[in-house]
């Protein structure tokens, strides 16, 4: 008997199932649920909200938060550490502060002492700079006489900042200078890595503090609101939206400016001669507004930050220095002001001289880093004060461990110890690196394809015509595009179809096969360094393939901005380049990014060699032992290394010569003899062995930390169930959609998912409303689901058929996006009067009134029939006349027009309606469907490609592709070699949703959730919860106040285990048959042979129609599903350890040597 496991996946939830089949008379025949269950991941709304909503958040990130916060404080107070290191061994600490330190600078268990405050007798704080302060005194008095006469009381610790400005000019004592050095290593300003290098040089961010002259209103509407021109006292034009007219005028407005520049740093000008920019203004304490006017500010002043303080203090004394007068601005304001005040300090100092003092200091810092000491030792007190000390930000950890391991190549070495032969995995190449922006730019040009979306030919209209091979004939014509496209940053479809001088005359005609508005990288790295070379004088032709991989070594490897001067004024005079221009530009070179290909630059290169073309490709450049293998595959020669698949593969490569040009999944089988498949075979033969991958399994690797989660949580619960049946024999798995989306297309399907469950709303509300006599709708039924699809298609046909809106329809459609504004009866009517007539018969051209839409007159027509396709969306659906849908039959809809153009088709009662002819059919597609493009091409289909049907088939996704090799090892049959096993089936949502509603799953969750909606029905008299279908039967209904965002499967967790047991139902045949695969040309078995062995025909009215129903599993199945959903007691996720013991270490000196070693006191 196989035992067949049933798995449904989602975010936070685990479906599962088993069921038995068995084989009788070379049939195989299901017989009942073994066991199934709900296993739930505890995880808040909010969380699983941010992650539907695209904006994945680990659960710990509270934690990893509070843990940044602390790793800041410890960071600073090692500063602060070191500093006081330094001045002890100097000897300017005075002696209180110095008293409280250890001999490592950090101070006393227990104590918080300051510089310029020390404890006397009697226990009092005295401040010891009074000398200082009374000079401030005087200075004030002579500043500012009336602050003195008021007798106003002045705070000591001003004293600060009349030292950082005394500083400046006059000398300071050694504990004066000490106290500064503290204070800016308390506050140091703001720094973000990279950002004193150029990162944005085609925008220019100001503050500008301005009056408003005038106000100016516009003609723009945005919704309700009217757009309005404000004219700023300098000129400039702020545009912005407001109910009314605002009472503005000689307002004055703090606005943040971003100019956009060339690459001459000059503003870039529109068409009207005005300057491209962008103004916002920002609330009061928006961060980046309080930043940059701060900034404004102090630049303006033309002082330093403590002058700046200083001066403001004497004239306004009540203000806040910390958050109000100088709350965030950048570090370089602080280290600019810091090394004026060493700079002349040290012309009055001597100590800061003391070349002796000086090695005795980083003697102290560094006393075993002699490298660091010796990089150090030529320079003076200012660089280690501000480079190694108080502005000190250490680099980035490399983290190279998360760098993905290359799936083809890795490293051969012999262990010092044991002698064994070993093997470590090379990490993947930067995206940056010049080899991947090559082999990105060979593989986008291999799967490029041109096509005419529209050609007539012998009185027949053609769509979407491949005419790539008119365009690049030969490799030398590829060579050429690519020669083009190699120094492009990006590329666009419109840049690709210019480049064909046959194309120019009706370019509008032809398209990619990528996505039209995408736009897509160049060979971005060699796009910048040409753009910086032209700045610097220099020809494009310097920038060889070897110039250009030396130089991005230096611009990806060093980060130091001093030292990348160094190594660029090497590199010049090697290559013979004037220094100063190529040093300007390539010093501010932007950093790349971080981004890693999918194999290593071993393997890259290896794979370049059989992708370029033409004058780009050389058979010299092909390793020898991919050469070799070459050869014995256009020989036929027997090798072991090469099996049948790479053979069949390759098998019209006939010569060297035709190695290039190859795909890259051609290419992986010719140099590695595999692409999907995995390198080593792995079988878990026990539970066990589940235990042991979890045990081993590195966390973080999946970057994702609810998939992650859901992951590890399923290997778990599959490791349960198989421990309790004693093996699985198959497994069909449903992964939520949000499981193997993106984030960004998470967020498109969330606001997608919000804007139809709007729409839902508001057909119900109309159907509602289409009950009432006044609006002369013949059988309306406002629960039935099959009127509310009808409504839907027929109000989308109208709304995309590009008739523009008016403003009373676009105010009645926002009205549910807020269910208290539900619209009046007056507003319903107004809407149904101006949709009807406007939906039209895709294949008769007469409008379809309203009034009429719900009768037996029309019906709901797939344009490729369901007999022959399984798709249920909406861009498959439109309305139709009853008797037109019956003759057409399973054509298509082209081709039934084609067939049947002109006919005349009897309604009956006397009624005929007239096909339309071809011409007028296509003309009518094109101008009723233009803004609905998936249903334009359905509709002028004749036959249905296999480029659907492969769509519809193809899910590479990572974690797709993660969890169905994962779970392959467990049903993986001996020498499979494929990632994935024959025996681990996928379903999609579609499939596991027709086949609930064939074999009537809905009915048993109605029933099981039915006592809930009859008991709040006694809870809230007055109030429906219950409803009856159309036969007869009693079922849940929430009312429409309350519909938005319910779901009734939200309710109760055992709906995950009753989609598991419809999962583990689905046998190949069914998913065949349902996602279409049995409609290719080259099916092993046809899809109406599929359907006379899976289907019953089913009748659906008294006109003789019927469907095709999926036939139940076996006999009892509803009753059993039923008997098994009751006995489910859900589980919920356990983690049994109480506490984990952490894993820290610490870098320290053992016999002399440096060594980690694991943390041995305190919380470990």
């Amino acid at each position: 008997m196989k035992k067949i496991l049933g798995l449904d996946l989602g975010t936070n939830s685990i479906g599962w199932a088993i069921i038995n089949q068995e084989t009788i008379n070379d049939k195989d025949i299901v017989n009942g649920i073994e066991c199934t269950g709900s296993r739930i991941i505890p995880m808040d709304a909010a969380t699983m909200g941010n992650y539907d909503k695209g904006n994945p958040q680990s659960q710990t990130a509270e934690r990893t938060k509070f843990r940044s916060t602390r790793k800041l404080i410890e960071r600073s107070h090692i500063r602060r550490e070191r500093l006081n290191r330094v001045l002890m061994t100097m000897g300017w600490l005075p002696e209180h502060y110095s008293d409280s330190l250890d001999r490592y600078g950090k101070l006393s268990k227990g104590t918080e002492p300051k510089i310029a405050w020390k404890k006397n007798g009697n226990g009092d704080y005295e401040f010891i700079f009074k000398d200082s302060f009374n000079e401030m005194l005087a200075d004030i008095k002579t500043a500012h006489p009336d602050m003195a006469k008021k007798g106003m009381k002045v705070p000591y610790d001003w004293t600060i900042y009349y030292l950082r400005k005394k500083a400046l000019t006059q000398p300071v004592t050694n504990q004066e200078l000490a106290w500064i050095l503290h204070s800016f290593n308390q506050k140091r300003g703001y720094f973000q890595r990279g950002e004193e290098e150029e990162q944005q040089p085609n925008k220019k961010t100001e503050y500008l503090s301005l009056k408003v002259k005038e106000i100016r209103e516009t003609r723009e509407v945005k919704g309700s609101d009217k757009w309005f021109e404000l004219i700023l006292e300098n000129g400039l034009v702020y545009k912005r939206t407001f109910k009314e007219k605002p009472d503005w005028t000689g307002k004055t407005l703090e606005l943040i400016v971003t100019t956009d520049l060339d690459k001459n740093g000059n503003p870039v000008i529109k068409e009207d001669g005005e300057p491209k920019r962008s103004i916002r203004a920002p609330k009061e304490d928006d961060w980046t507004l309080v930043k940059e006017r701060t900034q404004s500010d102090i630049l303006k002043s033309g002082k330093t930050v403590g002058c700046y303080i200083y001066d403001t203090l004497i004239y306004k004394p009540d203000i806040k220095i910390r958050g109000k007068l100088v709350r965030t601005i950048e570090r370089e304001f602080y280290r600019d002001e810091l090394e004026k005040i060493l700079t002349r300090q040290k012309e009055f100092n001597p100590d800061l001289r003391n070349k002796e003092l000086y090695y005795e200091c980083i003697g102290v810092l560094y006393p075993n880093n002699d490298t660091h000491r010796r990089e150090i030792a030529n320079r003076d007190f200012t660089y280690l004060f501000i480079n190694d000390i108080i502005f000190y930000q250490r680099p980035l950890k490399s983290k190279k461990s998360l760098i993905s391991d290359c799936p083809y190549e890795e490293r051969i070495y012999i262990n010092k110890t044991t002698r064994e032969k070993l093997s470590s995995p090379i990490k993947c190449i930067p995206k940056s690196h010049p080899a991947y922006q090559e082999f990105r730019l060979w593989q986008f040009l291999s799967y490029l394809k041109i096509y005419e979306k529209e050609r007539t030919e012998f009185g027949k209209i053609q769509t979407d015509i491949d005419v790539t091979d008119i365009l690049l004939p030969d490799n030398e014509s590829y060579a050429a595009l690519f020669k083009k496209l190699n120094d492009e940053a990006e590329i666009k479809q419109d840049k690709i179809l210019k480049y064909f001088p046959q194309l120019k005359k009706n370019i509008k005609n032809f398209r990619w096969n990528y996505p039209e508005d995408k736009t897509y990288p160049g060979n971005t790295t060699r796009a910048e360094m040409l753009k910086r070379l032209k700045k610097a004088n220099l020809d494009s032709d310097f920038l060889t393939t070897e110039q250009e991989t030396a130089l991005w070594h230096i611009l990806y490897s060093v980060n130091d901005k001093v030292e990348l001067g160094k190594a660029l004024h090497t590199f010049a005079n090697k290559h013979g380049i004037e220094e100063e221009p190529f040093l300007k530009e390539f010093v501010k070179f932007p950093p790349f990014k971080s981004d890693y290909g999918a194999y290593s630059f071993k393997a890259t290169n290896k794979l370049l060699s059989l992708m370029r073309r033409g004058c780009y490709w050389d058979e010299e450049n092909i390793d020898c032992n991919t050469k070799e293998r070459i050869e014995k595959i256009i020989s036929g020669e027997y090798d072991p290394e090469i099996n049948d698949r790479v053979r069949e593969k390759t098998i019209n490569l006939n010569g060297i010569s035709d190695f290039q040009g190859l795909p890259t999944w051609l290419v992986c089988y010719v140099i590695y003899g595999r692409h999907s498949e995995i390198k080593d075979i792995t079988k878990w033969e026990k539970p066990s062995d589940i235990d042991n991958y979890l045990k081993h399994f590195k966390q973080h690797s999946l970057r994702n930390p609810i998939v992650e989660q859901v992951v590890l949580e399923t290997l778990r619960t599959v490791r349960d169930i198989w421990e309790q049946v004693g093996r699985i024999d198959e497994i069909h798995i449903e992964l939520g959609r949000e499981m193997k989306n993106s984030a960004s297309e998470r967020k498109r399907i969330s606001e997608q998912i919000s804007k139809n469950e709007i729409t839902n709303l508001r057909i119900k509300a109309m159907l509602t409303e289409f009950l009432n006599p006044e609006f002369e709708i013949d059988n309306v039924r406002p629960y039935s689901p099959t009127q509310q699809e009808i409504l839907k298609i027929y109000e989308d046909g109208v709304l995309n058929s590009g008739i523009e809106l008016d403003e009373e329809v676009r105010k009645f459609l926002k009205s549910f996006d807020k269910a208290e504004n539900r619209p009046t009866r007056a507003e319903f009517l107004k809407y149904k009067l101006w949709l009807d007539q406007k939906y039209i018969s895709p294949y008769t051209g007469q409008p379809i009134p309203l009034s009429k839409l719900f009768t037996s007159e029309y019906e709901i027509e797939h344009i490729i029939p369901q007999s022959r396709f399984f798709d249920d969306s909406l861009s498959n659906k439109v309305i139709c006349e009853a008797k037109v849908n019956s003759e057409k039959g399973a054509r298509l809809g082209h081709e039934f027009i084609k067939g049947c153009h002109e006919q005349i088709i009897d309604l009956g009662f006397g009624k005929t309606v007239k096909i339309l002819s071809i011409e007028a059919y296509e003309e009518h597609v094109r101008k009723n469907y233009g803004h609905n493009k998936a249903k334009q091409k359905k509709l002028m289909l004749d036959e249905i490609p296999d480029t659907f049907i492969e769509r519809q088939l193809n899910d590479s996704r990572y974690i797709s592709k993660l969890v169905k090799t994962l779970l392959s090892n467990i049903v993986r049959e001996d020498d499979e070699a494929e990632a994935i096993s024959k025996n681990v089936i996928i379903c999609t949502g579609q499939i596991t949703d027709r086949l609930k509603h064939d074999w009537g799953v809905n009915d048993v969750w109605n029933g099981i959730i039915l006592p809930r909606f009859r008991r709040m029905e006694k809870l809230q008299p007055g109030k429906r919860f219950t409803a009856t279908n159309t036969n007869g039967k009693l079922i849940p209904y929430m009312p429409l106040e309350y519909q938005k965002g319910f779901s009734s499967k939200r309710i109760d967790h055992r709906h995950h285990a009753m989609d598991a047991i419809v999962i583990a139902c689905a046998n190949r045949n069914i998913v065949n048959y349902l996602n279409n695969e049995s409609a290719r040309s080259d099916a092993k078995i046809s899809r109406y042979d599929l359907r006379n062995l899976l289907c019953d025909k089913k009748k659906q009215d008294d006109a003789g129609n019927y469907a095709w129903i999926i036939k139940i599993p076996w006999n009892t199945f509803i009753p059993d599903m039923r008997k098994a959903l009751e006995g489910i007691i859900v589980s919920f996720k356990q983690n049994l350890r109480v506490i984990n013991k952490s894993s820290n270490h610490i870098t320290k000196y053992v016999n002399g040597q440096k060594k980690r070693v694991p943390q041995s006191k305190g919380d470990n």
